[in-house]
């Protein structure tokens, strides 16, 4: 038995601040405690330490073997485990299992009807909905980035100590930590919009996938129109390319990060034009 299809929002007046802002904090308390606690985690979870275990194996192997490589070659080996497996696997599908499902998720399970009836306006649900699942993916993932960094250096002993108090190790974590806040922004904006506006999303989530996956091997000017290139550009240790990798001078930062910062406002406008006139109607679910 479906829910009655809910028509399109009727023409809202303006809001005062005061009450987004209150609206806005209701639904942080709501939502980033359903993110973190829900069944639907469990996967974030698992795809969060999921890096955690290359990193647990380079220390069992520094203990049997005792063979470790400079500490640069420890930081480059990181940086190729953010880069591929953090960045463009587990961040990515992170963002598209938690941010498709802002909305898509509800439709599933016959409840955004009781978003729609309360006295909210819908952009105010966007943003909301959209600073909850940042919230909690910063939460998981940062916590996650931490860790694995620290693990790259613990075999080290006190070398890997001085490279954190007098070495750049310090600024690399931050910077690593920023490009994977970046990273939700951008990402989770994207996927918040394909959600909204696709009955099956997943099917372009592949399709931006593989178009991240391939960009270091596009034309120079491809790999602009891309999320990656400009968040591989933040990433403090650069990595050499391969013998058919063609490498686009790095964005930078002054452009990376205002240019990321806009294009999620721009989608995040997008996804509240298009919320607006949303029908929901369970019965083709």
């Amino acid at each position: 038995m479906s829910a009655p299809s809910l028509p399109a929002a009727p023409p809202q007046t303006e809001v005062p601040w005061s009450l987004w802002k209150s609206q806005v904090s209701g639904l942080l308390r709501l939502e980033v405690k359903k993110y973190l606690l829900s069944k639907r985690a469990l996967l974030l979870y698992f795809l969060a330490f999921l890096p955690i275990f290359p990193f647990l194996i380079w220390n069992l192997r520094a203990m049997l073997v005792g063979d470790l490589p400079d500490i640069a070659q420890a930081s480059m080996f990181y940086a190729g485990m953010f880069q591929t497996l953090m960045l463009h696997l587990v961040i990515f599908f992170a963002c598209v299992i938690t941010f498709t499902n802002l909305f898509r998720g509800e439709v599933l399970e016959h409840s955004l009807h009781y978003y729609f009836l309360c006295p909210v306006r819908r952009e105010v649900l966007v943003v909301g909905k959209y600073i909850a699942g940042q919230f909690a993916s910063w939460i998981i993932f940062l916590i996650c980035v931490v860790i694995s960094f620290c693990l790259v250096y613990f075999p080290y002993g006190g070398q890997g100590l001085d490279y954190f108090t007098s070495g750049p190790a310090i600024g690399h974590l931050l910077a690593y930590m920023g490009v994977t806040v970046l990273a939700f922004l951008g990402y989770g904006a994207v996927f918040l919009f394909t959600g909204l506006l696709f009955r099956n999303p997943i099917i372009p989530a592949i399709v931006i996938w593989i178009w991240e996956g391939i960009n270091a091997f596009l034309p120079a000017m491809l790999q602009k129109i891309s999320v990656s290139h400009y968040l591989i550009s933040l990433c403090p240790v650069p990595l050499s390319g391969g013998p058919i990798r063609v490498i686009a001078d790095p964005a930078p930062a002054w452009l990376s990060v205002p240019g990321l910062l806009l294009v999620t406002l721009a989608v995040l406008f997008l996804a509240s034009l298009k919320i607006r006139h949303m029908e929901i109607s369970y019965g083709g679910e």
